[in-house]
């Protein structure tokens, strides 16, 4: 981090913070100032010192995204691999057999972190978070990446497993989630602590139907008494509800209430499958109202969700009825504005309204709504003292042309193929869209690897012994000669 001033002169647009509405606005033709990690000035003309000048004429400033929920240490490994894959007798989810067997090895993740991570940044995100098993170099290795990474080791009591394909079971150990939830204190005061003043941290037991009450419940206090997020997969597919209900009686997100957990300062991972979404019959719960009420957040991550013929019901609705969203990367790619994309059409498609989901709703939940559910005020926003995170896009490129509305057409159309440079704590990460912090290259060589030895290892892992082939066949047949 660096002392030094620097002015981003008549930016085209600058999307600001507008502490009047606390909402976004955009400024034309106007400045933005930033001095070390903060900014210092935004909109108007800058006439006081400064040590750096940037030409912003054809380009707009834009908040840092923020992504609240990602696995990066291993989804991009499943390049290829999982886009038109599914569980047809497991609700049509891929978490309990085909991921079980989509494994790479854990030598390998920190060339996958670091090929997420990439992505990432080059879609504009600056907030990073990873939910992962704690490794014992991951603070640094995430540091070095130059985003701002929000670290959320992840513990559970149980593994869930299928012997047929159609019928998930759980191998529990309490003993073990007990050790894990420590393990996992320890790294989240570590990154509190860390010296570089870049990390925050999040509770993440893992699964809402892997986890003891006891240890639900103790992480959920531990999380409130430090003032950090805690979040937890809940209703995110048919297998979870069917075993929720069957243990307690309630819906997910019912017994979620009951126990004391469903309270501000909570996030649901995924948060789709309530008792009145259209693919589930549960008309004896009101799962929404409780959510509402509650001050809970969601994680949204659209385009896993829609590879399975999945969607929230709906981004404008959880949106408008004061429920906090914010944006993840649930898989491959980790692009967040593909994810605001996916958002925005996602809930037109299930509700059949235009009005469903706008751009307005995805931008501000990759924004402003994930740094409320990471109980953060500094970031997601354009502002006098936030943190000088953002991106400078190219409004001349000609995927922005004609230019009406800014956001309409990066999102719409253009998506991360115009953003220029990418600034984290006031430190450029992303330089005329290339990544500064990560050799791309290497890393995928890596990736790349470690995907030829998991496709070996498929058939010794499924539950059927089954062939990659048999599991996600190629689009069209190899063959030798026509």
């Amino acid at each position: 981090m660096t002392d030094k001033t620097t002015v981003v002169r008549k930016a085209d647009y600058i999307v600001a913070w507008d502490r009047g509405t606390g909402s976004h606005a955009y400024l034309q033709g106007q400045d933005v100032v930033f001095r070390g990690d903060s900014f210092l000035a935004v909109g108007g003309r800058h006439e006081g010192p400064f040590d750096r000048e940037l030409d912003g004429r054809g380009l707009m400033v834009m908040p840092g995204l923020i992504n609240i929920h990602s696995h990066p240490a291993s989804e991009p490994g499943n390049k290829g691999l999982l886009d038109d894959v599914g569980s047809p007798r497991l609700g049509q989810s891929n978490l309990y057999d085909i991921m079980k067997a989509f494994a790479i090895a854990p030598a390998y993740a920190p060339a996958a972190r670091n090929v997420a991570i990439a992505e990432a940044l080059k879609s504009g995100v600056t907030t990073f978070t990873d939910w992962s098993a704690p490794t014992e170099t991951w603070i640094e290795d995430l540091l070095a990446t130059g985003i701002r990474p929000v670290f959320c080791p992840r513990f559970h009591s149980a593994t869930w497993f299928t012997e047929d394909g159609h019928r998930v079971d759980y191998r529990w150990d309490e003993a073990g989630g007990v050790a894990q939830f420590a393990r996992a204190r320890e790294v989240i005061e570590a990154a509190r602590t860390h010296p570089s003043g870049r990390c925050w941290a999040m509770l993440g037991p893992s699964q809402i139907d892997t986890c003891s009450e006891a240890l639900l419940r103790e992480s959920h206090a531990y999380a409130l008494e430090a003032g950090l997020p805690w979040q937890l997969h809940t209703a995110q597919s048919f297998v979870e509800f069917t075993e929720m209900t069957r243990r307690s009686g309630m819906t997910p997100v019912a017994w979620l209430d009951s126990i004391e957990v469903l309270t501000a300062g909570s996030i649901l991972g995924h948060g789709i499958l309530l008792n009145d979404h259209p693919r589930i019959h549960f008309p004896q719960a009101d799962d929404f109202a409780l959510l509402k009420a509650s001050g809970a957040a969601v994680a949204h991550c659209p385009v896993n969700f829609m590879r399975r013929g999945i969607a929230l019901n709906t981004l404008a609705r959880y949106m408008d009825n004061g429920i906090t969203v914010g944006l993840g990367t649930d898989t491959y790619p980790h692009n967040m504005i593909d994810e605001m994309r996916a958002a925005s059409l996602a809930g037109r498609v299930l509700q059949c309204r235009f009005d469903a989901g706008s751009t307005r709703h995805a931008f501000t939940a990759a924004t402003l709504g994930g740094a409320k559910a990471l109980r953060r005020e500094d970031i997601g926003r354009i502002a006098v003292g936030a943190k000088a995170d953002f991106s400078l896009v190219e409004l001349d490129n000609a995927y922005m042309q004609p230019l009406h509305d800014p956001l309409k057409n990066l999102i719409t159309v253009a998506s991360d193929r115009v953003i220029r440079d990418v600034y984290v704590d006031g430190r450029q990460v992303v330089d005329a869209g290339e990544v500064t912090t990560v050799d791309v290259a290497a890393n995928l060589a890596l990736l790349s690897a470690a995907q030829a030895e998991m496709i070996a290892a498929v058939p010794a892992k499924d539950w059927g012994g089954r062939s990659l082939e048999e599991i996600s066949p190629m689009s069209f047949p190899l063959l030798p000669s026509l």
